[in-house]
């Protein structure tokens, strides 16, 4: 019992509870676009006829954001050490959330999209890379695990708020929450393994060493690709759930908000689900190949939907966030897969360069969306990029190790 009790104290010890707010935050921060894009844009007198592309704009722009700030905090995190990411990322897109309520155009609301998307790219790599440092190897599963389910109850939360005040007041709540939670980020302490890396002559944060080894390179591209369906269905289908819903003749109204609190609700069954099954099954891969294959069968439920109503919509977008609940796996694997001084290079720049693939792929979405034209195209051009996404994610998921009980403190020479 008492042995039951040490272990149940590490496993809800300051890092994790402090990341798994970050991470909470973050998602918060990140959705919240998502969440008020339609009237928000149309508070700054964009046209009906303009509001998707101008989202799919701002969209692609934030992704951007995250795009570079995962290369910035990644490498500062094995240069610097994890907790300079956790402080500087949060106070970055707390502030420029903030700002966000104060936008009167498209123009600047892309350039505070951003910088949001710079600070946001930081939390969940250096969050992961803290918790998986820390904890014994036996509960590093577990750890990432409620990092991941708590954070992903930010996109409940960034729903209830954006029903109860105005998108501007959403965004200042926002701000507001990262900046309280730089007071809690006071308490963490540094990873022991990170501590012994910088007091070496090892180089630490070199991102070109990703790039300079064979058997590096494939397995960083894997843990990119793995998560691919991920971002489609929440950069695609849940984003624009609206203008899916038009072009399913769903019956009745629709809300953006809604349908990403709901595959935010399904992301965090999911990914409970896929972290206790992997530590059940003793493996990070064949997990992600299950919820992998749940993707695919759940992009036909979604696209070609049986019963026309709302409430089917609706439970559509959970059983999608079921699917793709393996998003902790995902960036425990990167975390895994290499050494102290290029972990918090991969766990940030992985999942930021995954979300940036939002870009080509609504670009791709575009061009076939238009080619096909109608409804035809909407649903079609939506099924042709997320049957190709998952084949690429099989594909990666080739190129990776099995890292279930791998010890962490090791070095990429």
């Amino acid at each position: 019992m008492e042995n039951q009790k040490h272990t149940l104290r590490k496993l809800f010890s300051v890092p994790v509870i402090v990341a798994a707010l970050g991470y909470f935050v973050d998602i918060y921060d990140l959705l919240l676009f998502s969440i008020v894009r339609r009237p928000s844009l149309v508070a700054l007198q964009v046209p009906e006829a303009e509001l998707f592309s101008k989202g799919e704009f701002l969209l692609q722009v934030q992704m951007t954001g995250l795009l570079v700030g995962g290369l910035i905090w990644g490498i500062m995190g094995d240069k610097r050490g994890r907790l300079s990411v956790l402080f500087g990322s949060i106070l970055l897109y707390s502030l420029a959330n903030i700002a966000n309520g104060f936008v009167g155009s498209v123009t600047q609301y892309a350039v505070l999209r951003f910088i949001a998307g710079i600070g946001l790219a930081g939390e969940l790599g250096a969050g992961i890379t803290l918790v998986s440092e820390v904890l014994p190897t036996k509960l590093r599963g577990y750890g990432t695990t409620i990092v991941a389910a708590v954070g992903l109850m930010g996109a409940v939360v960034a729903n209830y708020i954006s029903k109860q005040f105005d998108w501007q007041i959403a965004y200042f709540i926002g701000g507001g929450l990262g900046l309280l939670l730089l007071i809690a980020r006071v308490s963490v302490f540094e990873s022991g393994m990170f501590l012994h890396t910088k007091s070496t002559q090892v180089q630490r944060g070199n991102f070109f060493m990703l790039f300079t080894n064979r058997v590096r390179f494939v397995k960083f591209m894997g843990c990119i690709f793995i998560g691919l369906p991920i971002w489609f269905t929440i950069g695609i289908l849940v984003t624009f759930s609206p203008e899916f819903a038009r072009a399913l003749s769903i019956e009745g109204n629709v809300s953006a908000g809604d349908a990403v609190m709901f595959a935010y609700i399904g992301l965090a069954v999911g990914d409970m689900s896929s972290g206790f099954i992997s530590q059940a099954m003793r493996s990070r891969k064949r997990v992600v190949s299950i919820f992998v294959s749940l993707t695919l069968l759940f992009f036909f439920v979604y696209l070609f939907m049986p019963v026309r109503e709302s409430w089917f919509f609706y439970l559509s977008c959970f059983v999608l966030g079921v699917g793709i609940g393996y998003w902790a796996l995902f960036v425990t694997i990167a975390a895994e897969q290499f050494g102290t001084n290029l972990r918090s290079t991969v766990a940030t720049t992985t999942p930021n360069f995954i979300r940036g693939t939002v870009v080509p792929l609504t670009l791709g979405f575009k061009f076939l969306r238009d080619s096909i034209g109608g409804s035809e195209g909407v649903i079609y051009g939506a099924l042709i990029i997320g049957v190709i996404t998952v084949l690429i994610a099989f594909y990666a998921l080739t190129k990776i190790d099995e890292t279930f009980a791998r010890d962490l403190d090791f070095v990429e020479e």
